[in-house]
């Protein structure tokens, strides 16, 4: 009886020894489980957190002007099927993983489309430069050619370019006046005083060139600019300093200074008269290739600017140089 008895103890012990072995493995299972996902997790966050900073530094790239702005894609990833019912799906830090990897992945492409676009851009500036140097280099050799002695070219009405200050006077044969006739000529011309002095020299300056001292109007018109080089009238002074020039027979001082009203000051009223007078003073001086050139950048530059009266100017300059 009691051997009976020691049997069923040693197959209690042992139907129960299974059990609790079955038991130690799945607590134990389960336990590196829920210690993989936290690490899993712990991984996944600084990655997020590094694409969020990654992703908005690219928005203030594509989106200076201002956040949360979304533009749809026009190349879309494929539409991937659905997985069908019954098939396990994977964990959610596991979704998550591939999620974030797609992400970096996205980004790395987007950041290498931008740095490209950047040096595009950088190549389409260094372009522009070459050729604006280019063409500022070929206007300075045009214009420190040697004078050509001849005859001034017939005087352009501004009139229709809305103001008539420096309008032309009729050209009238007469003497040159010299010793003290000149003088009394130039102190016959009245300096105004209204308040604004670079104004003032400016209107003293045209009034000499309307009286054809041309030597003593360019002195007042050089000195006008100088003194007051920030005032509305200095491009009109400087232009008109390259007009005394052109009209007192010295082409080469004339393109000079029409050249440096338009290179110092092309926004200035008069910028766009200087380029076609320039092409003028260049004609004289047997450039007319070079002349051609100054009417193409007076089109390009101030096309959309020009009066109707001047485009016809330019049209018959550029007849007269027989530009192609």
């Amino acid at each position: 009886m009691a051997k009976v008895i020691k049997l069923t103890a040693e197959t209690d012990t042992g139907g129960c020894e299974k059990p609790m072995n079955r038991s130690i493995l799945i607590l134990l299972s389960c336990g590196v489980a829920a210690l993989a996902q936290p690490a899993a997790a712990q991984d996944v966050g600084p990655r997020v957190d590094r694409l969020e900073r990654e992703m908005r530094a690219v928005q203030r790239k594509v989106f200076p002007g201002g956040a949360g702005q979304m533009v749809e894609p026009q190349i879309t990833a494929p539409q991937t099927q659905a997985a069908a019912p019954g098939i396990p799906a994977t964990s959610a830090i596991a979704d998550l993983t591939a999620r974030v990897s797609s992400l970096e992945s996205q980004l790395s492409s987007l950041t290498g489309q931008i740095e490209q676009n950047q040096y595009q851009l950088r190549q389409l500036r260094e372009a522009f430069e070459a050729y604006r140097k280019s063409t500022d280099a070929k206007l300075a050799a045009g214009v420190a050619a040697p004078a050509a002695p001849d005859t001034p070219p017939p005087a352009r009405d501004v009139a229709a370019a809305g103001d008539t200050r420096d309008a032309p006077p009729p050209r009238i044969s007469a003497p040159a006046a010299t010793g003290g006739d000149r003088a009394k000529q130039v102190a016959a011309i009245a300096k105004p005083s209204t308040g604004d002095a670079g104004e003032d020299a400016y209107t003293y300056g045209y009034r000499l060139w309307q009286a054809k001292l041309y030597p003593e109007a360019a002195t007042a018109l050089k000195k006008m600019v100088a003194d007051y080089p920030q005032h509305r009238r200095a491009s009109f002074a400087q232009n008109l300093l390259g007009r005394a020039y052109l009209d007192d027979g010295k082409p080469s001082l004339a393109s000079i200074a029409f050249y440096d009203n338009y290179k110092k000051m092309p926004d200035g009223e008069r910028a766009p008269d200087s380029l076609l007078y320039l092409g003028e003073a260049l004609v004289q001086l047997k450039k007319p290739a070079d002349a051609c050139k100054v009417y193409d950048e007076l089109g390009d530059v101030y096309g959309d600017k020009l009066t109707a009266s001047m485009k016809a100017d330019v049209a018959k300059a550029r007849l007269a140089a027989k530009c192609k």
